[in-house]
């Protein structure tokens, strides 16, 4: 039985050593290659006596840096990822939260360190690679190790705004990846497309499923996304077949009808998540693309990675919610309405998680974690935590999970119960409306719509009512030329919130 996701790498670099493992613009890294330079760094880290301490990896996005997770990882230790991308501010919250100042850089992020405020111990990946792997000592770190060992700690954005760090262990990593290639199918053939940021939890179904598949990870530049037509360019130029991205990107290339210009003619899987994907764009993907799978998957970062899964064969309407489906294995769902009860069958109710995929919680803060992973409040004989999601959803008549909206984004307005998702999804079915956020201003008791695309404010009115009672029409409709996103690519409520309190003039 596995204890450590380094036995992936030993194992892929045995069969695959010179296969290119991770690419981008201007580097290839080949499977040898991470081995090597991973040991390197783990063996310097272990020399100074480093173990089990957090260490804090900032670099840009490439394949080095991938390497220096590994590296960290074989010192016993667990990383933390930031980048330059991330805001200052955020940036200095994460860092006040741990306890080390041990900061591996490379040459790029080495000269701006400083003004994120890093004293401490810095060191520059490109030297310390370049240290002679030592067996012994890295056999003596692994001894030592078990599968419960933290392996990273990511940051996600509470409602307060002050980041909460999830530390995953060994553990909870090997289970979601092994039942993530086994749902989906990921092999040593498959190529990614790699669309999510490094320091989130996202990029490990399509990252570090290649040091367990031996497949192969192309790291695309951020700036393609501004430019649909080179995007779908670039998938074809590197024969890239497999994309696991937001709904946001994806929408991408359907809004500005990249398809009829240029068809990525490698593409056979796509999987998406993280965020409500229309349906409508659904069908330009299955109309242009008829041979590719596609899988709409569910799960929060406390859970190591997504939980469900759910493999489209149909078109949907377009006022249709996609099911996320059922649970990987080892994983159950449980739903509890407000009672801590299971509700009736087709009833909301708020996702609960179980399973060896759960994480160890929030970094430094118990408090905050003893609020969300709770005793199982149907088992009172022994000790059984799960995750309480925060997430509304119910089972369709054929047993399948349907995540309907966050259990903030549910509010009372007009003396009704709203789910601003449903909002959403009737607004995203008007012809030439691109992506759409529906928030709610507490202090005009006002339903705000944004949106993207082509399609008039009132035109947009009219489908709503056609889909939606009085109540549910929203009260401001506002065109935007994109919508804003987070580090992860989703739509950022938060700032559309601020937006429409900024210009309304309230402070």
């Amino acid at each position: 039985m596995q204890k450590s996701i380094l036995e992936y790498l030993e194992h892929t670099v045995k069969v695959f050593p010179e296969k290119i493992a991770f690419a981008d613009d201007f580097e290839e890294l080949s499977f040898r290659q991470v081995y090597e330079n991973a040991r390197a760094i783990g063996t310097f880290f272990g020399v100074k006596g480093f173990t089990k301490e957090p260490i804090v990896v900032f670099m840009g996005k490439h394949p080095g840096t991938i390497t220096a997770f590994l590296g960290v990882i074989y010192a016993g230790c667990h990383y933390i990822p930031i980048d330059e991308e991330m805001p200052k501010q955020r940036i200095e919250l994460i860092l006040k939260s741990l306890k080390s100042v041990t900061v591996l850089c490379d040459k790029e992020t080495f000269p701006i360190s400083e003004e994120y405020g890093f004293s401490g111990n810095i060191y520059i990946y490109e030297d310390i690679i370049k240290t002679a792997a030592d067996d012994n000592i890295l056999r003596r770190i692994e001894d030592k190790q078990i599968d419960t060992d933290p392996v990273y700690v990511v940051y996600t954005s509470g409602s307060t705004g002050i980041p909460k760090g999830v530390a995953a262990c060994h553990r909870s990593v090997i289970d979601y990846l092994d039942n993530l290639a086994e749902a989906i199918g990921f092999d040593s053939e498959t190529v990614f497309g790699n669309q999510a940021p490094l320091y989130l939890d996202g990029c490990l179904k399509d990252v570090f499923s290649v040091i367990k598949t031996g497949a192969t990870a192309y790291l695309i530049p951020k700036k393609l996304f501004m430019f649909p037509i080179k995007l779908a360019e670039y998938l074809n130029e590197n024969r890239i077949n497999t994309i696991c991205w937001v709904a946001s990107a994806l929408t991408v290339l359907s809004t500005f009808k990249v398809f009829e210009k240029v068809l990525p003619k490698y593409l056979k899987t796509i999987t998406f998540g993280g965020e409500f994907f229309p349906p409508k764009h659904l069908q330009i993907f299955r109309k242009y693309l008829p041979e590719v799978r596609y899988f709409n998957l569910y799960g929060p970062t406390e859970a190591t990675g997504f939980s469900c899964y759910y493999e489209i064969k149909r078109d949907f309407e377009h006022d249709e919610v996609i099911p996320v489906g059922i649970p990987f294995r080892n994983t159950e769902i449980i739903l509890l309405d407000e009672n801590k009860k299971v509700p009736e069958p087709g009833q909301l109710g708020e996702i609960c998680i179980r399973g060896t995929a759960l994480t160890l919680g929030y970094y430094g803060n118990f408090d905050k974690t003893g609020e969300v992973f709770i005793q199982n409040p149907l088992n009172d004989l022994y000790p059984e935590l799960i995750y309480r999601t925060g997430d509304l959803g119910r089972y369709n008549e054929n047993g399948e999970l349907l995540f309907i909206s966050r259990r903030d984004n549910q509010i009372k307005h007009m003396g009704y119960r709203i789910e601003l998702g449903e909002i959403e999804l009737a607004a995203s079915t008007a012809d030439s409306a691109g992506s759409v956020c529906c928030i709610f201003d507490e202090h005009s008791k006002k339903l705000v719509l944004y949106y993207t695309g082509e399609a008039s404010k009132n035109y947009i009115i009219s489908v709503i009512k056609e889909k939606l009672p009085r109540y549910m029409i929203p009260n401001v409709v506002l065109h935007l030329e994109s919508l804003p996103v987070t580090l992860s690519g989703k739509v950022d409520r938060k700032e559309l919130r601020e937006k429409y309190i900024r210009e309304t003039g309230r402070k």
